[in-house]
C-alpha cells in the first residue's frame, strides 16, 4: 500500500476557537498535496458558534487548495460519529483526532512523515513517551491511565506505552474492512484492540496532551472503566469475527497475534 493522502475527521459539538486553531495550524505545516481532506463530523446537538467556526475554516482551508467538508452524522454518539467519518473518508488514509486542542495539531506532520514511511501500519500518539505528557490531567485519571496502559499492553503483549489515546492513522481499507461494536467513548480502544488482534504493526509518536479550553468534554471517569469490556472480548475474539467479512483473508490479511 502507498501512502497517497490523508482524511483527516474532526467530530465537533462545541469546539469554536479551538476548531479554527487546529485547522490553521494544520494549513500551516503540512503540505496541501497530503492532505485529501478534513471532514467536521457534526450532529444536532453541535452548537451554532461551532459551525460558525467550521463555515469560516472551510473559506480559509479553499485558499490553501484543502478540502473542509460537513458530515452530519448518522451512526449516534462520539464512536458513531467517527464510524460515519471512516465511511465517508476519500483518502488513502484516514486521522483520527479531536478539533478542541486535547490532541496536538502540531502532531499531524508527524503523522503524515510516518505514515509514508509506514503506510500499511497503524501510527498512534502516546502520551507516556519522552517529550510527550499531560497538560491539565486530574491526578486521579493521570494514575487510573497509567494503570490501564501497563494492563492493556501487557495483556494484549505488546510494547506499546499509550493503547487508550484516540489520535491516531490507518489505512482507510484497513480500517473499512474491520467491524466496529462500540458506539460510545471505548470506540477510542476499539480502534487499536482490533488491529493489534489482528497483526497490524503499531508505531508510536510521542504527543503531548492539554486540558481542553472550551466546552465540556463528554468522556467521564465511568466511560474511562467502559474500556474494559471491550478489551476483554477483542481479546478472545476469533479474527474472522473482527473482520467485516472474509475479505482479509482473501486479500491476505496480516496474522492474528
Amino acid at each position: 500500500m502507498k501512502f497517497e493522502n490523508v482524511s483527516i475527521l474532526l467530530p465537533t459539538l462545541n469546539e469554536t476557537f479551538s476548531f479554527r486553531q487546529t485547522v490553521q495550524i494544520i494549513m500551516d505545516e503540512c503540505d496541501p498535496k497530503d492532505i485529501c481532506e478534513m471532514i467536521a463530523i457534526v450532529c444536532e446537538r453541535t452548537t451554532p458558534e461551532s459551525l460558525a467556526a467550521i463555515e469560516e475554516s472551510k473559506a480559509a482551508a479553499e485558499e490553501k487548495r484543502i478540502p473542509l467538508r460537513l458530515l452530519y452524522q448518522k451512526l449516534p454518539y462520539a464512536g458513531g460519529a467517527l464510524q460515519d467519518g471512516i465511511a465517508a473518508a476519500r483518502g488513502s488514509h484516514i486521522l483520527m483526532m479531536a478539533p478542541d486542542l486535547e490532541t496536538d495539531p502540531h502532531n499531524v506532520r508527524d503523522f503524515i512523515r510516518e505514515g509514508k514511511r509506514y503506510p500499511d501500519d497503524m501510527i498512534t500518539a502516546s502520551r507516556w513517551l519522552e517529550g510527550a505528557g499531560f497538560e491539565g490531567y486530574s491526578r486521579v485519571k493521570y494514575v487510573l491511565n497509567l494503570i490501564f496502559q501497563k494492563l492493556f499492553s501487557r495483556f494484549y503483549r505488546v510494547k506499546l506505552t499509550d493503547i487508550t489515546f484516540a489520535y491516531r492513522l490507518a489505512p482507510a481499507k484497513l480500517l473499512r474492512s474491520i467491524r466496529w461494536e462500540e458506539l460510545r467513548h471505548p470506540f477510542f480502544l476499539e480502534t487499536a484492540l482490533k488491529p493489534i488482534r489482528l497483526g497490524v504493526a503499531v508505531h508510536e509518536i510521542p504527543s503531548r496532551w492539554s486540558c481542553r479550553q472550551e466546552g465540556e468534554s463528554q468522556n467521564s471517569l465511568l466511560q474511562t472503566f467502559k474500556y474494559l469490556r471491550i478489551a476483554f472480548k477483542v481479546r478472545f475474539e476469533r479474527r474472522e469475527d473482527i473482520w467485516k467479512s472474509d475479505e482479509g483473508e482473501k486479500e491476505g490479511g496480516p496474522a492474528p497475534l
